[in-house]
């Protein structure tokens, strides 16, 4: 079956978080606290993948209080921390959400996202993830965890169900009722 029409029946798009939604740094705190870093375009992607109908959720086998606060921003659909089965919370999604398995999306990164790659619809990988994940996937994205990849993930399935139009539109709209402008605001020229 070719890439986009595993795409287009897609309705929940799922990712790991470390190494994937992150460049899989953690930098520790003198308290013990673990801080991660998001990339802006990801979240933006998430909108995206919103405004195009999709809903989306992480499935991740770290818990993090920075990541509660960045899942709430984001208004997730599915926040799962601290798995060590994968595959065992995917069948729940699956079942709690009345979902077929080719209706679901996931990108990850390493050995522990196998067993959901696997079990997906439409399977994605970061491009610096682990050779094995790499290649199970349907699609390796060009950037790596961290960078934009989740974005580039989504874009790929928004542009495959034809909906990136729309969304399109939809953002610039969204941008404008906030006051901000879709386009450079023309120069002005000093007498």
């Amino acid at each position: 079956m070719r890439l986009h029409d595993k795409a287009r029946p897609v309705k929940l798009i799922l990712m790991d978080v470390d190494g994937t939604l992150t460049d899989g740094a953690l930098f520790v705190l003198p308290d013990g606290e673990e801080v991660k870093g998001y990339n802006v375009r990801d979240g933006m992607g998430i909108l995206m993948a919103r405004r195009a109908g999709l809903e989306v959720g992480v499935i991740t086998g770290k818990a993090s209080r920075g990541f509660d606060h960045r899942a709430a921003r984001l208004r997730l659909a599915e926040i799962h921390q601290s798995v060590a089965d994968k595959g065992k919370v995917l069948a729940g999604i699956l079942e709690r959400r009345k979902l077929a398995a080719a209706e679901v999306a996931y990108i990850g990164d390493d050995l522990n996202d196998l067993d959901v790659l696997r079990a997906v619809g439409l399977s994605g990988a970061v491009a610096d993830a682990h050779p094995l994940v790499r290649r199970c996937c349907d699609y390796v994205c060009r950037l790596p965890g961290g960078r934009g990849a989740v974005r580039e993930f989504i874009e790929l399935i928004i542009r495959s169900q034809g909906k990136w139009d729309a969304v399109m539109a939809d953002l610039s709209t969204l941008l404008d009722l906030r006051g901000r402008s879709a386009a450079p605001a023309p120069r002005r020229k000093r007498p």
